[in-house]
């Protein structure tokens, strides 16, 4: 690929540094920048057009083996290693599908409690009703779960906690968490799933 030399209005001293601290000869650098793309280099600015379509149309998920299948499957003759070459120079990256993870398991023997709240996700004062759930975080450092629970008045997070467990541990913590922080009246209703950390007999 070509790139063009920025030069200031001390005309080609730019080039002139450039070349020098490149060891090449300024004729040399202007053969170059004159002479017609390659045969082959016309033929990856062709195949760009059809990579960069395919991967659009895929949502950008589409890594060189797909594509390089896609354009196989319309009379193209080329190899995912040249595929992956021209999606690497120009910056074609497919994104990873995130795997869903499940946070709730009701599959258990533990004790299920009556559904006192039934959908009414509104409370007339505040720390009368708080509702609690599980979900899980992508990092650059790994994966997460984040517990939290929310005053149904005030829509307030009125505790939360993280571990890379989703186990009793967790959702205590977020409890124990908002308690201290709260310390609300006896009566307060906790409303979560029915998943096994919030079920435990703890």
């Amino acid at each position: 690929m070509k790139y063009e030399l920025v030069q200031s209005k001390r005309g080609t001293q730019p080039v002139h540094q450039a070349c020098a601290a490149l060891c090449v000869s300024k004729s040399g650098y202007y053969a170059w920048r004159n002479r017609p793309d390659s045969r082959r280099a016309c033929e990856d600015k062709r195949l760009l057009v059809e990579i960069r379509a395919s991967f659009e149309a895929s949502k950008r998920t589409y890594g060189s083996p797909r594509i390089t299948k896609d354009l196989q499957e319309v009379g193209y003759r080329l190899s995912a290693k040249r595929v992956a070459r021209i999606m690497r120079q120009n910056g074609l990256t497919a994104l990873s599908r995130k795997r869903f993870r499940y946070t709730t398991n009701s599959d258990h023997d533990l004790p299920i409690f009556q559904n006192v709240l039934q959908r009414q996700f509104s409370a007339s004062e505040p720390d009368i009703a708080w509702a609690g759930d599980v979900t899980y975080i992508t990092t650059e450092e790994g994966g997460l779960y984040l517990a939290v629970l929310m005053d149904l008045y005030s829509r307030r997070i009125v505790g939360w906690k993280t571990a890379t467990r989703n186990d009793r541990y967790l959702a205590l913590s977020a409890l124990e968490q908002a308690v201290a922080k709260r310390r609300p009246k006896p009566g307060l209703l906790h409303h979560t799933d029915r998943g096994s950390p919030v079920t435990d007999h703890e």
